[in-house]
């Protein structure tokens, strides 16, 4: 375990290698699950107010689950979270061009319509974090079979999970937390050398 102010993150998360690959999963993560994405309460707010920005590029029959659930439903396990179509894909997905299913509101923030990426949570995937008492637990899960050309790739480019999830380690945490934990992830593998 690496442990960073209230945060304690599993040795996996420096250990292990992931690159996602798109072409392979076809975006699988929004997808495939037992409910939606989980979400933090400012999260909900921010989606409800960016709703009508992101509506255009969304299934009518996503948007009508929209307006059945409203823009978040609430999960026994994981709290608030995004609501799914029939307890499978994110109502907030969409498929491109080749079949890959994407995020809508990451689109509508390429597109500079709206200031939100992502849920953090998808945008930390395949690490996942869990509130504790007094503590955050960061743990890396990808998916069995749906990541698995995703473990492959990072082990050819030798990239670790949490270089390849650099940027929204950073929007989570913030840049010293990443730099410390580039550190300690520098010090086991000296250490192991």
């Amino acid at each position: 375990m690496i442990a960073i102010d209230n945060v304690l993150l599993s040795d996996q998360v420096v250990e292990e290698q992931f690159v996602c690959d798109l072409n392979s999963c076809k975006g699988g993560c929004c997808v495939d699950g037992d409910c939606g994405a989980p979400l933090t309460k400012e999260e909900t707010i921010i989606i409800a107010s960016v709703y009508p920005k992101v509506k255009e590029y969304l299934l009518p029959e996503y948007i009508a689950e929209i307006e059945k659930q409203g823009t978040h439903t609430i999960d026994d396990e994981y709290g608030y979270v995004t609501p799914a179509v029939n307890g499978g894909i994110c109502v907030y997905a969409y498929t491109d061009e080749v079949g890959i299913v994407k995020c809508a509101f990451e689109k509508a923030w390429k597109e500079g319509k709206i200031a939100f990426k992502k849920p953090i949570s998808c945008h930390l995937y395949p690490i996942r974090v869990k509130q504790m008492d007094g503590y955050e637990a960061v743990n890396y899960e990808p998916r069995k079979s749906l990541c698995k050309p995703a473990c492959k790739l990072g082990k050819q480019l030798k990239v670790p999970v949490y270089k390849f999830l650099k940027d929204s380690i950073i929007r989570k945490y913030g840049e010293e937390f990443y730099d410390t934990l580039d550190a300690v992830a520098k010090k086991m593998n000296a250490d192991k050398a």
